[in-house]
């Protein structure tokens, strides 16, 4: 039997009774208080429960709502948590799939007009939910996660080359030369968890040739890896053809998560990078071109350096909250994830 959709909106007040569940000892991220959070409410959650990308034409995706998902459970917001959740179902889950499309534009005719999902999404969404169904006892929350993981271990799992490789989505990006993936999409404490609670046979290989891969994502004098990368062998990795050879706006975020999930390997190259400047005491450009060496003509955004200050150990930069969406979320996520 599928999941219906209408039992996760109108099964939010549940409680779970098990005596063993109430035992259970929470896994994962402590509850921060964070003060920036009703800032970032205040900027970007619309009062419908979606989350407005701002420096986007003011567009909603499943990344943004995953994130504000993740933000609210850390910050013990459960009102919040509903509201946003209550959105995302109705908006852009799939009925086809547990997946969500990756989209909505409130500026068109067909708001939801690409069914395509964005995997990123769809694991932050998972792994939110099972998250919150160990801190708020809701075995709903539990059901939706697990009927999510296995659409992403179903769906958006490559067999290639003796590996078995995360799609960044359900369509068009495995091509017969190549397979290109996204390291910012492995989300390594959720991918933990997944394997915590699914069990090393369903998630094991996926998370070591991640690694493997991932470890081979190193290109040019800085050892810097690109935020999209084609995979046409077991080890054959390179910059992913067609998109600019950049460790930039998307791979900023693989540093952050490999930290937070301890992967220390995989961190130190960016961290030795950014070390580079902050001994010089010059800014840290944006992107980098890999192989050219040619550097962003500004600087990393208040979030990508509050990512770059978490990573290295040093203070983060004072002040409020970015205005901007995604500098915001990058700000959010490392002060709430590291």
């Amino acid at each position: 039997m599928g999941f219906d959709r209408r039992t996760i909106l109108l099964g939010m007040g549940l409680t779970l009774a098990s005596a063993c569940a109430r035992a259970e000892k929470r896994q994962g991220r402590g509850m921060k208080n964070d003060p920036l959070w009703p800032a970032f409410k205040s900027a970007f959650l619309d009062p419908s429960g979606r989350i407005v990308d701002n420096g986007n034409g003011g567009i909603s995706h499943s990344e943004g709502q995953s994130y504000a998902l993740l933000l609210a459970l850390w910050n013990d917001d459960r009102a919040t948590f509903d509201t946003v959740l209550g959105w995302t179902e109705r908006t852009l889950a799939r009925q086809d799939m547990a997946l969500y499309s990756w989209r909505y534009d409130p500026r068109s005719a067909t708001p939801v007009g690409d069914p395509n999902n964005a995997t990123d999404g769809d694991i932050a969404i998972a792994w939110a939910l099972a998250e919150a169904a160990r801190h708020w006892r809701n075995p709903t929350y539990a059901e939706r996660s697990k009927a999510i993981r296995a659409a992403i271990a179903e769906h958006l799992i490559l067999e290639r080359h003796d590996r078995q490789l995360l799609l960044p989505g359900l369509n068009g990006f495995a091509g017969a030369q190549a397979v290109t993936l996204n390291p910012s999409y492995y989300l390594w404490p959720a991918l933990d968890l997944f394997r915590q609670l699914d069990g090393n046979a369903r998630w094991g290989r996926v998370i070591a040739d991640g690694e493997a891969l991932l470890g081979r994502a190193r290109f040019g004098p800085l050892a810097l890896p690109t935020d999209w990368i084609d995979v046409s062998a077991r080890d054959s990795v390179v910059p992913a053809a067609g998109r600019p050879p950049r460790f930039g706006f998307d791979a900023i975020r693989a540093p952050l998560y490999a930290q937070a999930g301890g992967r220390s390997s995989l961190v130190t190259p960016v961290r030795d990078f950014w070390r580079s400047y902050a001994a010089n005491q010059r800014p840290i450009p944006a992107f980098v071109d890999v192989q050219s060496g040619e550097v962003a003509p500004y600087a990393l955004s208040v979030g990508g350096m509050e990512i770059a200050s978490r990573v290295m150990g040093t203070t983060p930069p004072a002040g409020g909250l970015a205005p901007d969406y995604y500098a915001a979320v990058l700000q959010m996520l490392a002060r709430n994830l590291i």
